[in-house]
């Protein structure tokens, strides 16, 4: 086809040129620039190579949401156009195997696009959300999964109900283990099942049955006739979350074959493109509270399972087959770093790339999508702390360079000054074990001055933070502060026994790793001591109530959806089951002594430093009843605090671009009532 250039490489130049120039005066940056920010997402070449579809989000200022269209360009980053109206919200593109089509799902309906017409059709009428859409060998089915409700009649009926009575809504009768879920709210009974439906349109054809979930990464066989799948198929699989195994699904007989099993999760299988080989993750349970994912490959029957990834110590969170079935391209993260490299079936693994992800725009956390094209390039996600996910491609050769294809955020930063970020290592004072972070500098820093420093602390407790664009701590650091971030113990990245340092052992000497991370900073001679600041959300929401709890070094203190009671957060959180076995050694009524001796609200009677507590009152992760707990008790013992709740928000506060606002401007308002000299190394 042919597509209009737009000279996108030759713009891009100059921009950089540009900003070189435009930053000896500074513009920092402004609470709704928020609105301005854009990222890319999923990168999906064409078969023969030629050209790159990728997701392109941006934020709407009239609705306030996160909205995405589809865009495509050449693979050398030239002829970018946009494929879908950007009154949709166009996800998930996959190519046709002949490269004719791309369908793709918006509003819960999958949909096709046409390459010769450019035309594009809704091709489904179904009454759930259809996901994980793939393509027959053959481009004629789509497989896809979806929630299929069961319907389930109340065990009570009342009688005596007039014929034209306005009665109260009947009662509702829960009976499954998970019942609710952060982000969904109350669950509508059912599971998710297997679906069919012809590229040419039609009724969907259901493929599972059963009171069981089917679903994520799909993978057909060959030749076409069979599905491949990950399922918790057992009897008890309410109370064992994470136990699934690997399904094969003959599409003529509907027969079920399980491929794998062990007791933990097997997932995501991929039939390598010779037929001959499944690879897949998962890891052997040990009910740690983190435990990496391994890469392995079977024969596709089932048989001559291996790991290839065991010589790693880290997670493998994407991989795909390289086109000669020779080998993957695996993507993982290693001392914050997002890493794509070539892992062989045999011989030594290489990297490729290390700065894969910037999907996490409001805080730096790790994570990235890639895709590998047949021509020999993978197309990725390219991570920066100057601007949120662009599009980038690295060759598969001996000596890989990566190219930046795009450059989404050109305008918001022709106008604004972002703060630099620098990357430095420390030691614990507990055992001397290193300890990565970061500084993030407010635009025009000048170490002669002193400035106010805001620890921010990262949740998970098993996440990473790393060199990724943060627009929350950007702001802050707009205002005027030093904004520090660390990866403590109980991190990931850094290999799964530093993970699990903090296993039955959450919050301790993570905190330790956090004060020596401050002292690091203070010793660097540009910091107030007398403007110490700290906030964290989910589990740094933990680390800074707890920190509080033990030290009033901190100025003012923002908790944002904290957990303060591990007894209640159990029995009130969405993943209960998950939690009280992974979290914990033992259920919180036998052992109340444990949930308690870390629990941030054993310790509030020694907190003296002024706090505001600020979570979505739709939270089911961390539900707002944790923070009204430690509210009303920093009340009654007459400390100064606030309590902030977002309506209608749950964990993910930043999913709302206005929300994403108001979060670190109450952080920063509530820290400004505590500074003890207003606009001390601010510039004016």
């Amino acid at each position: 086809m042919r597509l209009t250039s737009l000279g996108f490489i030759a713009i891009t130049l100059m921009f950089a040129s540009f900003v070189s120039d435009a930053n000896t005066t500074v513009r920092p940056l402004q609470l709704d620039d928020v609105f301005e920010l854009e990222f890319a997402a999923d990168p999906q070449p064409s078969p023969s190579g030629e050209h790159i579809v990728f997701v392109r989000t941006w934020m709407d200022r009239e609705q306030d949401r996160r909205r995405s269209s589809l865009w495509m360009m050449n693979s050398d980053g030239s002829n970018l156009q946009a494929l879908t109206d950007r009154n949709i919200n166009a996800s998930s593109p996959r190519w046709s195997p002949t490269g004719d089509r791309i369908a793709f799902l918006a509003n819960g309906q999958i949909q096709m696009l046409w390459l010769d017409s450019g035309r594009t059709a809704q091709v489904t009428t179904l009454q759930q959300g259809a996901g994980s859409i793939e393509w027959s060998p053959d481009g004629n089915w789509l497989a896809f999964s979806m929630f299929t409700p069961k319907a389930k009649p109340a065990p009570v009926s009342l009688p005596g109900k007039p014929a034209q009575a306005e009665w109260a809504a009947p009662p509702i009768y829960i009976d499954d283990m998970n019942y609710r879920a952060d982000g969904r709210g109350f669950l509508a009974s059912g599971y998710s099942q297997i679906y069919l439906v012809s590229a040419q349109g039609g009724s969907a054809i259901q493929l599972t049955e059963g009171d069981f979930n089917h679903g994520g990464a799909l993978s057909w066989q060959h030749d076409g006739k069979a599905l491949f799948f990950s399922a918790n198929r057992y009897s008890d699989w309410q109370s064992q979350p994470l136990n699934s195994e690997i399904f094969k699904l003959d599409l003529d007989s509907r027969e079920l074959t399980q491929l794998t099993d062990r007791f933990g999760p097997d997932a995501n299988p991929q039939v390598s493109p010779n037929g001959e080989l499944i690879a897949y993750v998962g890891f052997d349970d040990r009910r740690l509270a983190h435990q990496h994912n391994r890469l392995y490959v079977m024969n596709a029957d089932g048989s001559n399972v291996r790991a290839l990834t065991a010589d790693l110590d880290q997670g493998i969170s994407q991989f795909q087959w390289q086109p000669n079935s020779r080998g993957l391209v695996v993507g993982y993260v290693e001392n914050g770093a997002g890493i794509i490299a070539e892992q062989p079936l045999r011989g030594e693994r290489r990297v490729l790339a290390n700065d894969w992800g910037g999907l996490s725009y409001s805080r730096p956390y790790s994570g990235g999508q890639f895709s590998l094209s047949s021509s020999g390039y993978v197309a990725y996600t390219q991570s920066s702390t100057a601007h949120p996910a662009e599009l980038a491609t690295v060759r598969v050769t001996r000596r890989p360079s990566s190219t930046t294809l795009t450059a989404l955020n050109a305008d918001l930063l022709m106008k604004r000054t972002v703060g630099e970020v620098e990357e430095f290592w420390y030691r614990s004072s507990v055992d001397e074990k290193p300890i990565q972070g970061w500084i993030m500098y407010p635009p025009g820093f000048d170490a002669s001055q002193q400035y106010p420093l805001i620890l921010e602390i990262h949740g998970g407790p098993h996440t990473a933070y790393g060199p990724y664009f943060a627009m929350e701590l950007q702001l802050m650091a707009a205002q005027g502060y030093v904004v520090l971030y660390t990866n403590p113990r109980g991190s990931t990245s850094y290999g799964e026994d530093f993970a699990n340092l903090i296993h039955h052992n959450y919050p301790s000497h993570d905190y330790n790793d956090l004060m020596d991370g401050v002292d690091a900073v203070l010793a660097r001679g540009f910091i107030n001591e007398d403007e110490l600041f700290i906030t964290g959300g989910s589990g740094g929401g933990v680390l800074t109530t707890w920190t509080i709890g033990h030290t009033d070094r901190f100025a003012a203190a923002v908790a944002v959806n904290p957990v303060i009671n591990w007894y209640s957060f159990v029995l009130n959180a969405d993943m209960y089951n998950y939690f009280s076995q992974y979290w914990f050694p033992g259920l919180p009524w036998d052992m109340p002594e444990h949930y308690l001796k870390y629990s941030p609200i054993s310790y509030v009677g020694n907190v003296s430093t002024p706090t505001m507590l600020f979570t979505g009152e739709s939270d089911h992760r961390t539900p707002i009843s944790e923070t009204e707990q430690y509210y009303q008790a920093l009340q009654l013992r007459g400390i100064e605090s606030a309590m902030v709740r977002v309506p209608g928000a749950s964990h993910a506060l930043h999913t709302r671009p206005s929300n994403h606002m108001a979060k670190p401007a109450y952080v920063i308002h509530w820290f400004e009532k505590f500074r003890a000299s207003k606009g001390s190394g601010s510039e004016e």
